[in-house]
């Protein structure tokens, strides 16, 4: 039995056929992932089924992806650790006659955004595609505003999918990981309102005022250094690969949670210990619900 055949081989769309082209076409985009699928195909015949499938009303994302969602919580039984990863993607479009576009990160610009949750392991094993959020933009009316979806909605129930997980495997540590754009309160608050099923681990994107009115960066940074981190860094964006050596200092804070409460965070300050001249040091902010204070569910330790 092939790789696809076995991941796919819960999935049942209701038709023997479309369940043996899934295997098929899975097989055939996998063994080529940058060609269309004309090119990752073998002939047009194989082409035409491909095109078929994909416009069945049977084959929805969902269902498609329901027996890899299977395989992957199976996968991460093995772990004590899963790290779920989350970004945004633009699909663009632009020039081609599809329905349903909206505009990128230009007005002009014609495609989609997908925000998938990626879990792997600590020793970057992948586990799986665990979690999809797809939409389109409505254009700007004339008051300059777009209506449509919160966009921000997308990581707030993307931590809502990886808290049903934790509390479905609860021998497994899941750690929701994401950039700056995460750095928002009313994910913070959904953490704590889901009693922090899961960790959180999340770019530090604002400076914000404490309720002694000093400013969370300066404070954590005059917290003491609790050790020190090395690591290549790589190449890339006309930078070359380096070697990094960064502090690690560490405080629990409390902040307003934006309505009436407050909530305690880990805020993690990794900085650059003597950068080469010339060269912006590496610094970076993470905010985390892994602390020693109540109500979490889990002792602190710093690091994972």
């Amino acid at each position: 039995m092939g790789w696809a055949a076995e991941e796919f081989r819960t999935l049942d769309l209701g038709d023997g056929r479309l369940d043996a082209r899934a295997v098929l076409l899975a097989e055939r985009l996998a063994g080529k992932p940058t060609e269309s699928i004309p090119n990752a195909c073998s002939g047009w015949a194989e082409t035409q089924g491909a095109y078929r499938f994909l416009s069945n009303a049977k084959t929805d994302w969902q269902a498609l992806l329901k027996p890899h969602w299977t395989c992957s919580e199976e996968r991460m039984r093995a772990h004590p650790v899963v790290l779920n990863i989350q970004d945004t993607t633009e699909l663009d479009f632009n020039g081609r006659a599809t329905a349903g576009l909206g505009p990128l990160s230009y007005e002009a610009q014609r495609g989609m955004y997908l925000h998938p949750t990626y879990a792997v392991s600590p020793t970057r094993e992948p586990l799986g595609v665990l979690d999809a959020w797809m939409w389109a933009r409505e254009a700007k009316g004339k008051d300059g505003k777009r209506g449509g979806i919160v966009e921000s909605t997308r990581w707030i129930e993307g931590y809502e999918r990886v808290a049903e997980r934790a509390l479905a495997l609860p021998q497994v540590r899941q750690v929701y990981v994401a950039d700056r754009e995460a750095d928002i309160l009313a994910l913070l608050r959904r953490a704590q309102e889901l009693q922090h099923a899961a960790d959180y681990l999340i770019r530090c994107r604002h400076n914000r005022v404490l309720p002694n009115d000093g400013k969370l960066w300066e404070q954590v940074a005059q917290a003491p250094v609790l050790g020190k981190v090395a690591f290549e860094l790589p190449g890339g964006r006309g930078t070359v690969a380096r070697p990094v050596t960064q502090s690690l200092r560490a405080q629990v804070v409390e902040l307003s949670d934006g309505k009436v409460g407050t909530l305690h965070v880990t805020c993690l300050l990794a900085q650059e210990i003597d950068p080469p001249a010339g060269v912006k040091p590496v610094v970076w902010r993470l905010l985390s619900n892994r602390c020693h204070r109540p109500p979490y569910r889990s002792q602190c330790v710093i690091g994972m």
